[in-house]
C-alpha cells in the first residue's frame, strides 16, 4: 500500500511550527509496511485542500491529513470535507459526550463553540478523540481511503496507534518493510559509496541501499520489501554483514539511534564514566549528552572553558602552554584532557577548542580549525580538524567528530596509538 500525507496550516509554511507530524506518521506507517510516497504541506484555504486531495488520490490509496479541526474560525479542514464528500455536518453523540466529559474533568465551561466540534459530516466514520476534543474523521472514495486527524501531536499519535493503524491491518494484508541501519563517522558519503560499490551492485531487487549524510556522519539505512519477514532479516543481516566487513573501522554503531545515544549505551554497558572539557562547542556536547535517559550513571562533569583564563583556571592548562602555541592546538587539547580527568577521576574524557568562526581565524589557524583531544588515564590523543567558515555547522561538527573520536578511544584504542 502507498500512502500520502498532507498537512494543514499556514503556521507549518511560514515556519513558525516545524511539521513533526509527518516524520512520525511516516515512519510509524512504513514499519507497518505502508510505504508514503509524498508529503503535502498546505495553507488553510479550502481550494488549496480540496485541489490537493484531488492529486492525492489519483496516486494514492491512502491520504492521512492533520491539522484544521480546532474550534476557531481559521479551522476550516472539517467543513471543507464536508463539502468535498458532499455531505452535511451532523452532531455526533459519541463525540459531544466525549467533549462534555473532558470540560467537566476540567471543570470548565462548555461554550457553544466547544459544542461544533462533535459535528462531523454525516457520511464518515468517527475516529474518537481519546486525547482531547476534536474527532477523527475516515472517508472512503472509489477505493480509497482518506483519513482527516487533529494536527496536536500526542492527539493524532493515539489516534494513528489506536484507530488508523488497526482499521488498517483488518482490512489489508500489509507487506513486511524491515531496516538495517549502519551509522559511521570518519568517512565522506562518496567515499564510502566507493567502498561498498560491488555490495551495492549485487543487492536483491527487493532491498535497497539509501545514504543519510549530515554533518561529519553518514547513516546507511538497508531495507527491505517482502511478505517473509523471516527471510528479509537474514538477507539484510547478510547484506549488512558484507558492508560491516568492508567499512568495520568506521561504524559506530548499527542501530537507528543517534552517535551520542551510541556513546552513552557503549559506557553504561562497560560501566564507564565520561567528563568533558569544551571551549568552542560552548557546552553542546554535554547537552547532547545530558538529552538522554541515562546520562547521569556516565556523565560526571562538564566544564565550558571558553575563556583562556577559564582553561588555566578550572583545567589547570599552564598558561605558558596557551602563551607558546596558542588557546586552538594539540598541545592545549591534551592539557584540557588531562586537566578534566584529574578534576573529576572519569574514565574517560573529551576536550574541544577551536575557532567556530565567522571571524577570529588567522593565516596559520583558519576559521573552521579545531582541536579535539580524547583520553583515559593511561593516554591522551588529540586529532586537528579543518571545517568550515559555518559557526552553528562547525560546532555540530566538533561535537559529532568529538564524540566518534571518543568512539575510537573506546573501541579501538590501539588505531589512536599508531596516529599519534
Amino acid at each position: 500500500m502507498i500512502a500520502e500525507i498532507i498537512t494543514i496550516g499556514d503556521e507549518l509554511l511560514i515556519g513558525q511550527v516545524i511539521d513533526t507530524n509527518s516524520a512520525w506518521i511516516g515512519k510509524t506507517l512504513n514499519a507497518a509496511g505502508i510505504q508514503i510516497i509524498q508529503i503535502n504541506s498546505i495553507s488553510d484555504k479550502a481550494e488549496e485542500i480540496i485541489a490537493t486531495l484531488d492529486k492525492s488520490l489519483k496516486r494514492s490509496k491512502l491520504i492521512l491529513i492533520t491539522g484544521g479541526l480546532g474550534p476557531t474560525r481559521d479551522d476550516i479542514t472539517k467543513q471543507t470535507l464536508a463539502r468535498y464528500f458532499d455531505s452535511p455536518l451532523v452532531v455526533n453523540q459519541e463525540a459531544l459526550e466525549n467533549v462534555t466529559a473532558i470540560f467537566k474533568r476540567l471543570n470548565r465551561p462548555l461554550l457553544a463553540v466547544n459544542k461544533k466540534q462533535a459535528e462531523v459530516p454525516a457520511n464518515c466514520t468517527i475516529l474518537l478523540n481519546q486525547n482531547g476534543t476534536a474527532p477523527g474523521m475516515w472517508f472512503e472514495k472509489d477505493g480509497s481511503i482518506i483519513v482527516s486527524m487533529p494536527g496536536v501531536p500526542y492527539e493524532m499519535k493515539g489516534m494513528v496507534e489506536n484507530q488508523v493503524l488497526p482499521m488498517l491491518r483488518s482490512r489489508f494484508s500489509l507487506p513486511a518493510i524491515i531496516h538495517h541501519t549502519i551509522l559511521t563517522a570518519g568517512i565522506g558519503e562518496s567515499f564510502l559509496a566507493e567502498m561498498i560499490s560491488a555490495v551495492e551492485d549485487e543487492l536483491p531487487e527487493y532491498i535497497k541501499l539509501a545514504y543519510l549524510p549530515a554533518l561529519s556522519l553518514v547513516r546507511l539505512r538497508l531495507s527491505g520489501y517482502g511478505a517473509d519477514v523471516k527471510t528479509l532479516k537474514a538477507v539484510l543481516e547478510e547484506q549488512s554483514g558484507k558492508i560491516r566487513a568492508i567499512i568495520s573501522k568506521y561504524i559506530i554503531t548499527e542501530e537507528d539511534i543517534t552517535i551520542q545515544a551510541a556513546i552513552v549505551k557503549k559506557l553504561i554497558a562497560r560501566k564507564k564514566t565520561l567528563s568533558l572539557a569544551e571551549s568552542c562547542t560552548g557546552g553542546y556536547i554535554s547537552h547532547l549528552i545530558t538529552s538522554l535517559p541515562g546520562a547521569s550513571q556516565v556523565l560526571l562533569a562538564g566544564v565550558v572553558s571558553y575563556s583562556n583564563a577559564a582553561k588555566v583556571n578550572f583545567l589547570g592548562v599552564n598558561s605558558e602552554t596557551i602563551s607558546s602555541h596558542g588557546a586552538v592546538s594539540e598541545e592545549v587539547a591534551n592539557e584540557m584532557v588531562r586537566g578534566i580527568l584529574l578534576k573529576t577521576g572519569s574514565d574517560y574524557a573529551i576536550a574541544v577548542t577551536g575557532i567556530a568562526g565567522p571571524d577570529g581565524g588567522t593565516e596559520d589557524k583558519p576559521v573552521g580549525t579545531v582541536w579535539i583531544s580524547a583520553g583515559d588515564k593511561h593516554s591522551v590523543y588529540a586529532c586537528k580538524f579543518i571545517f568550515g567558515n559555518q559557526r552553528a555547522q562547525n560546532i555540530e561538527r566538533s561535537a559529532n567528530s568529538a564524540l566518534s573520536w571518543l568512539n575510537t578511544l573506546i573501541e579501538r584504542p590501539e588505531e589512536l596509538r599508531e596516529k599519534n
